[in-house]
């Protein structure tokens, strides 16, 4: 079965890069997920091993903040059936949940890669977060997309570090 790509959001404030690789087994449930779309792609297309980019949104300066891999199928989110929890659904049960999560595991930490530098590449102009009115939290991405902002764009950050 050929690898699939995601690119995964989160708001820094809720989780990121830095909590995930802090966590134990630098592994974090990905829950709250309350888009149909979104939780089908972890139901139906998510499989360990697949890489995710780890992507910081609604924050000061959004973009690519880390590699990620998914480290599990997709289960039953708990949060669903919590009543004290904000993504409770009270027509979710046990026996017919309604939404799932995978878990992820980080890789590692890159130097951010702006929203505004994946907008500038034409080698990226399919990538599906930068279409507009896109606000999916997963995405999936391209082998070539993957590459490209793997291997050119975070050497290419990496190395701008470097020399600063």
């Amino acid at each position: 079965m050929a690898k699939n790509y995601w690119l995964m959001k989160s708001e820094p404030d809720e989780c990121s890069i830095d909590d995930v690789l802090a966590a134990p087994g630098r592994t974090v449930a990905w829950s709250g997920v309350r888009n149909y779309q979104a939780r089908n792609f972890m139901r139906d297309e998510m499989r360990p091993g697949d890489g995710v980019l780890f992507y910081h949104s609604s924050c000061p300066q959004p973009g690519v903040a880390g590699i990620a891999r998914v480290a599990s199928r997709a289960y039953p989110d708990i949060t669903q059936f919590d009543r004290t929890s904000e993504y409770f659904d009270a027509a979710a049960s046990a026996e017919r949940p309604r939404w799932f999560n995978v878990d992820v595991q980080a890789v590692r930490r890159l130097r951010l890669i702006p929203l505004a530098t994946l907008r500038a590449r034409p080698e990226l102009a399919d990538l599906a977060i930068l279409r507009r009115g896109n606000r999916l939290s997963i995405t999936p991405v391209t082998a070539a997309q993957w590459k490209f902002i793997t291997i050119v764009l975070a050497e290419s950050a990496s190395k701008n570090r470097k020399a600063v």
